[in-house]
């Protein structure tokens, strides 16, 4: 029997993707069977998954005309494998997953989880999916968010849970670690001098990840060199000091090179992976304030408004200007603070104890 069953809209290189790769493949190590149904195809991660014997399955869908039959083979699926758990991650998945549940068979001895991965979303482009995940939002036993802003903005949406749960994202401390070599033979490879100062910024290219504050901000600040990482940052106009390095499946290892990491989220961002990887890494963060940045930085770094390129080249300028030492000091306790708290351990810790508790349960509650 598949203890397990997650569904989620696809497989690509984002924050939830991957967190739900590490949770799966953690769970499998574990002993907990573990299956993906990815709405898409397999994405970045389809092999990894294979590779650690998780189960997948990928629909293949492409549009939202086939939606209908999605659900269907969605059913057929639980059908097959009866799992003891299905959760649903993001919106579309939660979706795919509740109508799944209450189409297939055996629903009494199946119970029904949702994972929400964003905070103030932008009405505009995501009110439909948020009002039809509201209206829906007391089938499952359990909704988890991976930030408490995140359960705080559903909550103000009209969401009502039977039962609600915050479980951060956990990162792998020892993927996302200080590597010295790494970081100078790096430099040298890309021509980046080794005393210079070092900002990287991974994200995708979207509205929510704010590009354009990152670079306004690093236009108007000298002496330090900026890395983009992520979807389509090649397509970006970049002034002289930023280098675009586009999407790359070595996100450790070019942490390895900075000195500081940032995310400029505009909105929707629960717990930023960047940010805390970066963290992980031994970098010193500076994040606008969207989601659960406050909780996640501390006093290891700083906190700046959205959309302010002037407080966030500020923010840039006055960590440059600290000693070497100085910054790998603080870059020392944001690792720490993320080994102590927001570890890929301790989330794996956290949902195995929910899985189990619910499977020793038996039927829905």
């Amino acid at each position: 029997m598949t203890a397990v069953l997650h569904v989620i809209s696809g497989l690509g290189a984002g924050g939830a993707e991957s967190s739900l790769a590490n949770l799966a493949r953690a769970l499998q190590q574990r002993g907990m069977p573990q299956h993906v149904v990815s709405i898409g195809d397999e994405g970045v991660h389809g092999s990894e998954l294979r590779d650690a014997g998780v189960g997948l399955t990928a629909l293949n869908v492409a549009s939202t005309l086939q939606a209908p039959a999605a659900v269907a083979r969605l059913t057929g699926v639980l059908r097959r494998l009866r799992p003891q758990i299905v959760q649903g991650w993001m919106y579309h998945g939660n979706l795919a997953a509740a109508l799944a549940h209450r189409f297939a068979p055996g629903r009494a001895g199946r119970h029904l989880l949702w994972n929400l991965r964003a905070s103030n979303m932008d009405a505009a482009r995501y009110g439909r999916v948020i009002r039809c995940g509201a209206a829906l939002s007391a089938w499952p036993e359990v909704v988890i968010a991976n930030s408490e802003a995140g359960a705080e903005f559903h909550a103000s949406r009209g969401f009502r849970p039977r039962r609600s749960l915050v479980i951060a994202n956990g990162i792998d401390v020892d993927r996302f670690a200080p590597d010295p070599a790494a970081r100078q033979a790096l430099r040298t490879e890309l021509g980046i001098p080794q005393d210079a100062v070092v900002v990287i910024h991974v994200a995708r290219v979207d509205p929510m990840k704010d590009h354009a504050t990152f670079l306004a901000a690093m236009a108007a600040t000298s002496g330090v060199v900026g890395v983009m990482v992520g979807g389509r940052t090649g397509s970006l106009r970049t002034p002289p000091n930023v280098r675009a390095m586009g999407l790359r499946h070595d996100v450790a290892r070019l942490l390895a090179m900075g000195d500081i990491v940032i995310s400029t989220s505009a909105f929707g961002e629960g717990f930023s992976n960047a940010i805390a990887e970066g963290m992980g890494a031994g970098l010193v963060p500076i994040a606008t304030d969207v989601g659960d940045a406050r909780r996640i930085v501390g006093d290891s770094g700083r906190v700046v408004p959205p959309v302010d390129p002037a407080a966030l080249a500020a923010a840039i300028a006055a960590e440059a200007a600290l000693t070497p030492a100085e910054r790998a000091a603080r870059g020392a306790r944001a690792r720490t603070r993320i080994v102590e708290n927001f570890s890929l351990a301790k989330a794996v810790d956290a949902y195995e104890r929910l899985y189990a508790a619910l499977a020793e349960q038996g039927g829905p509650g």
